[in-house]
């Protein structure tokens, strides 16, 4: 099954677009999230940490689903003077995907392994080799992205998706409009975010053919001297459904 591994996907257009500039540089960070279906039914928690190492930022994302299933992205990469993703991992098991796939890519040494089995399977699809990454991929990276996007500008880049082998996807990422929000009491404004992702070359041709582009994200986020993430809505592989990621907080237990 043709498939996309990760939900924080971003950006793409050509081998020799810039690097994203850093203008809020990240920090030590502990945050929660939550992941919906877009008719209000939650599936899985998310925790999010953050930890600078020097010169590198190490984060990881980790969702818990209901039914038992996991996700889990761990990132590095630097952030002076522009945004460079080092490394990255993905983790995806459990009844809420099609199949329990590991992927893992490194920029130094420039290598990739995937490890894969289709659901229902008992046989384990393995793939490693040699992978080239152009200076602006950023799997996993969508939120520091658009947090360091001036207004206005548009981003481009590229993400690796594993279908199984690994493929470059090519995306713009815009902002299209304004929404309201409600922040307390007060009434607040998040910029919409379309990222359109598109395969490239050959393989672009037969998906187009097959029907299977890669879909269109939408993020949400609120403005200002101090950017941040408020909402994300797309699905975490191809041909699975919209859901919808929103923060969330802890709870006293009662």
């Amino acid at each position: 099954m043709a498939r996309i591994c990760g939900v924080l996907l971003v950006t793409a257009a050509s081998a020799a677009a810039d690097p994203v500039t850093v203008r809020f540089p990240e920090g030590t960070t502990h945050g929660f999230l939550v992941l919906r279906s877009l008719q209000g039914q939650t599936l899985a928690q998310g925790e999010l940490t953050a930890v600078p190492h020097g010169d590198r930022m190490e984060s990881r994302l980790t969702w818990r689903f209901r039914d038992g299933s996991l996700q889990d992205e761990l990132m590095t990469y630097s952030q002076r003077p522009v945004l460079k993703l080092l490394a990255y991992k993905q983790i995806q098991r459990g009844a809420s995907f099609p199949a329990d796939v590991e992927v893992s890519f490194a920029r130094e040494p420039s290598r990739y392994q995937v490890k894969q089995r289709e659901r229902g399977k008992t046989d384990t699809e393995e793939l490693s080799g040699t992978l080239e990454l152009p200076a602006d991929v950023y799997n996993g990276m969508t939120a520091t992205v658009l947090n360091n996007l001036a207004r206005g500008e548009i981003a481009t880049g590229h993400v690796v998706a594993f279908t199984p082998k690994p493929q470059l996807v090519k995306t713009t990422m815009r902002a299209v409009g304004e929404d309201p929000i409600i922040v307390g009491d007060a009434r607040r404004s998040a910029t919409r975010y379309l990222i359109d992702l598109e395969l490239g070359g050959i393989a672009g041709v037969f998906a187009k053919v097959a029907g299977k582009q890669p879909p269109d994200l939408k993020f949400w986020v609120l403005g200002g001297s101090a950017p941040a993430f408020v909402k994300f809505e797309g699905p975490f592989f191809i041909e699975g459904p919209v859901w919808r990621i929103e923060l969330s907080s802890p709870r006293w237990p009662k």
